[in-house]
């Protein structure tokens, strides 16, 4: 997402008031030996993420003490007990990034600071574990205070615990319309509402809420599958019946399209009203009817038989699958008919997009009556 530039400048002078409150606490405060250093490199990486990115993660107050302490104990003491300064420098960041994790105050600038203890030199070595406190405990505290000052003061929201979701109802889950699903427009007008960056992808967040979508549609409606709600027999046809008799089947079951399963009842292709229109683009029903369906298969032409017109790449669905996995095929792949198969691929049923409403239907009714 891109930032206006009056949150940029904002960024900016957030970074400039942090780090020079930083510093000027460490001369003006008291006790201070002049040996501790004044300011420390990491502290401007902790401070491109407390003003810049301050509703990350990796930003908030915890992941920043938490962090920075971890990592600054661990890198001295590799530094004391590690003679080889790169072998000490690689345990330390290795060992300070598993502390973090499993203190859940995972920061990347405090692998820096894991770094700094060991490489920094005979000042930082002559520090010993005061190094955790001067500077790092006190610097990094006084960029905390001067970030939770200068969010306040601009009106931002720090720390950031995320947006409180609102809570629903039952009656309001079970009402809530189908089509009422967001776009890649929606979601670009609410990154653009924002005046804060928010350390993610579009592409990623969009990914994460349509996967969340589908799974609150699956948490919403766990009771039914696709067995529940599927027409069955399905009426189906072999690949090789002539279209007329495909035909008649269509209107005496008043249906728009027909599985073609192979001997064994495996589903091979569908055959739909449109695939025969187009199949025979002058000739009514009626007239193909009359002309054919009483001609012995044999005599019927390869091209006049439900394999020539049927569509191969059909989509299944298995009996246990959930009905919410069939919204994203009715409503983003354009199917209209989803031959349903058993745990031996044959056709046990079709689920029509009627169908799905009607589950979807009753099982809100339930909820409402629960």
């Amino acid at each position: 997402m891109t930032l206006g530039w009056r949150e940029r400048l904002r960024s900016c002078a957030g970074a400039l008031a942090g780090i020079g409150c930083v510093g000027v606490t460490m001369r003006v405060l008291p006790g201070v030996p002049g040996d501790v250093p004044l300011l420390v490199a990491p502290m401007g990486a902790s401070a491109v993420l407390l003003f810049a990115v301050p509703a990350s993660p990796l930003a908030q107050p915890w992941s920043l003490i938490g962090g920075n302490l971890v990592a600054a104990t661990v890198g001295v003491a590799c530094a004391q007990w590690i003679a080889d300064p790169v072998l000490a420098a690689s345990l330390a960041i290795a060992c300070a990034i598993g502390a973090m994790f499993a203190l859940r105050c995972v920061h990347p600038p405090s692998g820096a600071v894991a770094l700094t203890a060991v490489v920094g030199g005979p000042a930082v070595h002559a520090l010993g574990f005061r190094f955790v406190v001067e500077p790092i405990a006190l610097q990094s505290a006084a960029l905390l205070g001067a970030a939770l000052v200068y969010h306040a003061l601009t009106g931002h929201r720090y720390p950031h615990g995320g947006a409180r979701p609102q809570t629903e109802s039952k009656t309001d889950a079970a009402v809530t319309p189908l089509h009422a699903r967001f776009v890649r427009a929606d979601l670009e007008a609410a990154l653009k509402s924002r005046s804060e960056w928010l350390d993610v992808a579009p592409e990623d967040l969009e990914s994460l809420l349509r996967e969340t979508e589908l799974r609150a549609y699956a948490r919403t409606f766990d009771e039914l599958s696709c067995a529940d709600i599927m027409t069955r027999p399905a009426i189906s046809i072999a690949p090789d019946t002539p279209l007329p008799a495909a035909m008649t089947l269509l209107d005496r079951h008043r249906i728009k399209a027909l599985p073609v399963v192979d001997a064994n009842a495996r589903v091979v292709g569908i055959v739909t009203r449109a695939d025969l229109s187009r199949a025979a683009p002058y000739a009514t029903p009626g007239l193909l009817r009359s002309l054919s369906a009483r001609l012995p298969r044999s005599l019927v032409g390869p091209a006049f038989v439900a394999r020539a017109v049927m569509s191969a790449r059909v989509h299944t669905v298995r009996t246990t699958t959930p009905i919410a996995e069939l919204v994203p095929l009715f409503a983003d792949h354009g199917h209209h008919h989803i031959p349903v198969v058993d745990a031996d691929q044959r056709l046990a049923g079709i689920v029509t997009q009627a169908d799905l409403i009607a589950g979807l239907y009753r099982q809100s009714q339930v909820r409402l009556a629960a």
